[in-house]
């Protein structure tokens, strides 16, 4: 194992640079089912430098965005150009799956509920200190499982088996989601999830009520970071709809 690298410096002021390219770098991991862990064991980057700049507190050195630019396969740059307001250049697109390949995905996403249902079944109360950290770590699960199976499903054949497992995830999702906003502290993408579906609202009615962006409502909900102004928006909102 070697050593990994960790950053140039970090700042307690938001740089809304900064925070955009994390957010796009811990999006395409999570794409990628590429985990914290692993990036540290390979040497890319440890995890506590990770974190950070995945909520956009602090900015990798050049040879460690090189390093990450490669695993997540994004040409090299493209950290930067994010941090300046640029999207990131398209990536080659992955063969579609096949219809075996399909039917693999929806039995593993099947496979995988399974053992969730298990593991949400052994939560503590909500009202324990451990629920909040455990459910939130379980739910950031859930939503890569669930864009495993809608990738699969936007690319290959549709299969009623797969069809299935992904409502299948996406109702175990919705009803963890509200059960965790119940807790005493909850975070507030739990507490803006179940407000919001209790008004039923969507996400584009939703960030029209609060004045921010689609993105930001959809950040909030995945734990992702978003920015000072946007969090009081959000938060005003959860308190009058809740």
């Amino acid at each position: 194992m070697t050593n990994a690298e960790s950053i140039d410096g970090s700042t307690d002021v938001p740089d809304p640079g900064m925070v955009r390219a994390g957010a796009a770098a811990a999006a395409r991991r999570r794409e990628l089912d590429i985990s914290q862990r692993s990036l540290a064991a390979d040497g890319i980057i440890n995890a506590g430098a990770l974190i950070a700049f995945e909520k956009g507190r602090s900015w990798p050195r050049e040879r460690t965005r090189a390093k990450l630019e490669e695993v997540l396969r994004w040409p090299p740059g493209t950290i930067t150009r994010l941090r300046q307001g640029e999207p990131a250049r398209p990536v080659a697109a992955a063969p579609s799956p096949t219809g075996d390949e399909v039917s693999l995905i929806a039995q593993a996403v099947v496979t995988a509920i399974s053992t969730f249902s298990s593991t949400i079944a052994s939560l503590p109360p909500v009202h324990d200190p451990a629920f909040t950290p455990r459910v939130t770590e379980i739910l950031s699960d859930l939503r890569q499982l669930e864009a495993v199976a809608a990738r699969a499903a936007r690319i290959g054949r549709v299969t009623p088996a797969l069809i299935k497992a992904l409502g299948t995830v996406r109702t175990l999702y919705d009803d963890l989601m509200v059960r965790a906003a119940g807790a005493p502290d909850a975070t507030l993408g739990q507490r803006l999830y179940a407000a919001r579906r209790g008004a039923n609202l969507t996400v584009l009615e939703t960030a029209q009520a609060a004045g921010v962006s689609e993105g930001a409502i959809r950040q909030a909900e995945a734990e992702e970071p978003v920015s000072r102004a946007e969090v009081e928006a959000i938060e005003e909102l959860v308190t009058q709809i809740a």
